[in-house]
């Protein structure tokens, strides 16, 4: 057994302390008499009232100072092992970049019913990526014109979860700055060296704004190490949705291959949510969740045991105190 607060313990003399440097109560006026005789009534000086006089004051000393020690003891915060667990490891630090730029409103790609917008499909299908990711450090990335952490990297995955439910079209502006989100994810990852650190990146369209090009950001990755897989979502320009319109003709498709190949990841095209959760399925594979388990034994608290002992003693000495106060005052 252990104390979160050992320090405590310290304060278990102070009683005896206070009682031996401080001054008894009521030494002011002392009234002097040669015998105690004649102030001796049968009540006090009886063969039966004797012995309680002497057991009772001892007896609830002993309790004072039990419930004392007690109480020291449960505010010391006593800690003892609780039950072996087993825990998956992983150290992979896993980022998600989605485009919520205009265009992902472009409703042309299907998953088991009629068009959804791009943003709706990859929004359900990497809210299901991340509920398999137990056990990882995830963290969500949004960008427009402009890139943001939506959500710090966190073992919460309902959070990062919700924050992709979320996350509506045009939050970061209307454009589509592709570099600043690789550049914010790297500087995001920095601070995690030594781990496998890995940039999920989701977008319909090609580097329109921002600081950095996908190149300059990409080059910046590959030095610190980040893995970066690329999936570009939208129709091919021939399926468009009937009205002339090519709904993915910005995609630059050859800079993200070239971003994923420098950075040691993969890219792949989605033109239906089919092939949206594949890529991420895939990412399950080369990306793999637990690398083992570790056995691991957690602490639980044990002041309420000496807590509850310790109330349980005060309302025996606050009982005792009670029913010798009638006796007290009939002698």
């Amino acid at each position: 057994m252990s104390f979160l607060w050992p320090w405590l313990l310290a304060l278990l003399p102070l009683p005896w302390l206070l009682r031996r440097w401080l001054p008894p109560a009521g030494t002011a006026a002392v009234l002097r008499v040669p015998s105690l005789a004649p102030f001796a009534g049968p009540a006090t000086c009886g063969p039966a009232a004797r012995p309680q006089g002497k057991t009772l004051p001892s007896l609830n000393f002993m309790l004072a100072t039990f419930i004392w020690v007690l109480l020291v003891l449960s505010a010391a915060r006593p800690l003892g092992p609780a039950a072996l667990r087993t825990l998956p490891v992983s150290g992979r630090e896993l980022m998600l970049a989605l485009d919520v730029s205009a265009s992902m409103g472009t409703a042309d790609l299907r998953l088991d019913g009629p068009p959804a917008t791009r943003l709706d499909v990859a929004r359900r299908i990497a809210q299901d990526f991340v509920t398999r990711r137990d056990g990882d450090r995830v963290g969500l990335i949004v960008f427009g014109k402009q890139a943001y952490l939506h959500t710090p990297l966190t073992f919460d995955l309902n959070a990062v979860r919700d924050a992709l439910a979320g996350t509506p079209i045009g939050l970061a502006g209307r454009q589509t700055a592709l570099g600043d989100a690789i550049a914010l994810a790297t500087t995001r990852l920095r601070e995690f060296r030594g781990s496998e650190r890995v940039l999920v990146l989701l977008t319909d369209g090609a580097n329109t704004a921002g600081h950095l090009s996908p190149a300059q950001a990409g080059w910046i990755a590959r030095r610190e190490g980040l893995r970066i897989h690329v999936v570009g979502i939208g129709t091919e320009p021939a399926q468009g949705d009937g009205d002339g319109a090519a709904p993915s003709a910005d995609l630059d498709e050859e800079t993200l291959r070239e971003l994923a190949n420098r950075t040691g990841g993969i890219y792949r095209r989605a033109t239906d949510g089919q092939a949206l959760a594949d890529f991420y399925r895939l990412v399950d594979r080369l990306e793999p969740v637990a690398l083992g388990q570790v056995a691991m034994r957690p602490v639980r608290e044990l002041y309420p045991w000496p807590l509850a002992a310790a109330l349980l003693l005060a309302a025996t000495l606050g009982w005792r105190t009670r029913l010798a106060r009638p006796e007290a005052a009939r002698a």
